[in-house]
């Protein structure tokens, strides 16, 4: 079985954001980290691996030369191999975009299995898994806290409002995980070490069957038109009971009532 594990490069969600004139994040001012929810499907597909003699894991990225430093932290996890997607001309690329490029990646790879997180923390759309897979034309298990693989075929229960939905498919497939569905472990030194000499195939928009007119900021799908910093934060209100707990219990009754949760 090869199982493919894209992840993203994106800024630490503790930082300090600026935004470009352009209305773009500034990636370069930010330090960059591999994206938590992609610990999730790296951690899955290694338990998959660990399960399934014979099954390598390779890990996908798009991104600019640094976004090295992110694929080589995935490896660290026991991972196989990496493709990275490296050119000019993506930056600015929105979500299908992105999909189309990780979607001619893939063009000429074999694969059983794309897993991949349900979203990135600094975009949040999660649309990428179901695009790339209409990119495809696979079949989607999306939100996935459960998965079980049994020969082609791939069973899943989803995570859905009000309960879970089992939901199964034949390989080749793409999948995106949730939090539940595991504990990420972490890389061991060994796996640090090893990550440093594991192949990491570059290709560019060319290679994977793109130019620079099909993605990128001018030709995103999307459109950011205004950019508004959070609002400092303001002191809250203070009450001081007087020892008996009416007053406190009456205020907060009182912030209850104001705000209709009474």
């Amino acid at each position: 079985m090869r199982i493919i594990c894209p992840v993203k490069r994106v800024p630490d969600t503790a930082a300090k954001k600026a935004v470009e004139p352009d209305l773009t994040l500034d990636r370069d001012g930010v330090e960059a980290v591999l994206n938590a929810n992609d610990e999730w499907s790296i951690e899955e597909a290694l338990r998959i691996k660990e399960r399934t003699p014979g099954t390598e894991v390779v890990v996908l990225c798009v991104g600019p030369e640094q976004a090295q430093q992110t694929i080589r932290k995935a490896l660290s996890y026991g991972l196989d191999g990496a493709i990275q997607v490296s050119d000019p001309g993506i930056s600015g690329s929105d979500a299908s975009g992105i999909a189309s490029i990780v979607a001619g990646a893939l063009a000429d790879e074999e694969f059983d299995l794309v897993i991949m997180g349900n979203q990135s923390s600094d975009a949040r759309t999660m649309l990428l898994p179901a695009m790339l897979a209409e990119y495809l034309d696979l079949p989607a298990l999306t939100y996935c806290t459960k998965l079980d693989i049994d020969g082609d075929t791939v069973r899943a229960e989803r995570e859905m409002p009000g309960g879970h939905q089992v939901v199964e498919a034949k390989l080749p497939a793409v999948v995106s995980v949730v939090e539940a569905i595991n504990e990420p472990r972490y890389p061991s030194f060994k796996g640090i070490m090893a990550a440093k000499s594991k192949p990491v195939v570059v290709k560019d928009l060319q290679d994977v069957g793109l130019d620079a007119e099909m993605v990128g900021l001018e030709h995103a799908w999307t459109q950011v038109l205004e950019v508004t910093p959070r609002p400092p934060r303001q002191a809250g209100d203070k009450v001081e009971d007087d020892g008996s707990g009416t007053v406190g219990a009456k205020a907060l009754a009182d912030f209850l009532v104001a705000r209709k949760f009474l």
